[in-house]
This record gives structure tokens, sequence and C-alpha cells, in this order.
């Protein structure tokens, strides 16, 4: 019995694989995903359902269960779409404790929609387009932010400070890096 040599086998492999990509599976016909097909219609980047990826900068603040105000406050300042785009961004992202360290009704004022302007402002002074890794960073560096401000990196004890906020932990992204900090940034 003669058997069919590698180069058969991939002819075979090939002609299989458009055989059963031309069937009647739904998802053949769009290209996407049955949840990607759900999205609602018009809907930004966000909206890309994409469970094989690294997760994005707003992906990994939605997973974590200690930036749910941060969050919050990306939807209620309608920044989603724009921080799932490509960036890259660097964002440095303060915790529900950095939160809670505001000034009583800090966070619900700025939630409300007549301000939203502020809220993006607050927000923006979080972001940098580009990547800096930690290791980048350097003392006494001025950085450029989203809303026009600067942050200023300190180094403080073999720790890395953005303003009077410490990187307490960072998390590499698809459209760049997310530095966890313990403190928000205010602009100005």
């Amino acid at each position: 019995m003669k058997h069919p040599r590698p180069f058969q086998w991939s002819i075979a492999l090939m002609a299989l694989t458009t055989l059963l990509s031309c069937g009647e599976n739904p998802t053949a016909a769009t290209g996407s995903a049955p949840e990607a097909a759900a999205a609602p219609a018009g809907g930004g980047q966000s909206t890309v359902v994409d469970d094989m990826s690294q997760k994005n900068v707003v992906g990994i603040a939605v997973g974590s269960p200690d930036h749910s105000t941060l969050v919050a406050a990306v939807t209620a300042a309608e920044l989603v779409d724009a921080l799932s785009n490509a960036g890259p961004f660097t964002v440095f992202a303060p915790t529900n404790t950095a939160f809670a360290g505001l000034p009583a009704g800090t966070v619900e004022g700025l939630l409300k929609p007549e301000k939203k302007a502020d809220l993006q402002t607050v927000l923006q002074y979080h972001v940098y387009v580009g990547v800096l890794k930690a290791e980048q960073l350097r003392d006494g560096q001025s950085i450029g932010m989203v809303d026009g401000g600067n942050v200023k990196v300190t180094m403080k004890d073999g720790k890395v400070m953005i303003n009077d906020a410490t990187i307490i932990g960072s998390v590499p992204a698809s459209n760049g890096i997310v530095h966890v900090i313990d403190k928000v940034l205010l602009p100005g």
C-alpha cells in the first residue's frame, strides 16, 4: 500500500478546510463570532468581541475588581471607545482606594452628566499616547498627557512615582500598558 506524500496531505487538508468553511455555518458568511453579531449597531471599537487576544487597556480595567470606579468614570466620560482603539496608550490607573481618598463627594460630582467635560479632563490627565514602561521612566522626567498637562516622574525609595502617586503594578495590554497607581492624578 502506497502512502500519500506530505504535499498531497496539505492539498487534501486545504480542500477540506475550504469545504467546511463554505457550509451552513452562520458565522462563515459574516466572518464574525456570534457574540460580535450581537453587538449594538453603530458601536465603536469597544463593542468588538475578542476573547482570544490580549486585553486592551479598557479590558484590563474592566477585568480588575480594584478598578470599578475607574471603569464607571471612563464610561460616564464616554472614553471607552477612544481607549479601546489601537493606541498605543500608557494609562495610569488609580485603584478604587485611590478614588476613595479624594474629598467626599468628588467622584459623585464628577460622574454627573453636567460635569462630563471636567471628568474627561481628569481622566485624560491619566493617559499618555505611547508606551512608557516603568523601567523607561527617569527621575525628574516630565511627561505630556492627553489633556495637555504634564506629570512629573520621581524615584523614591526604589519606587516610581507619577506626581505624588506610586506605581504599584504594571500590566501590558494589546494597545499599550496600564500602570496601577495608588492616588488619583489631578490636573493643574
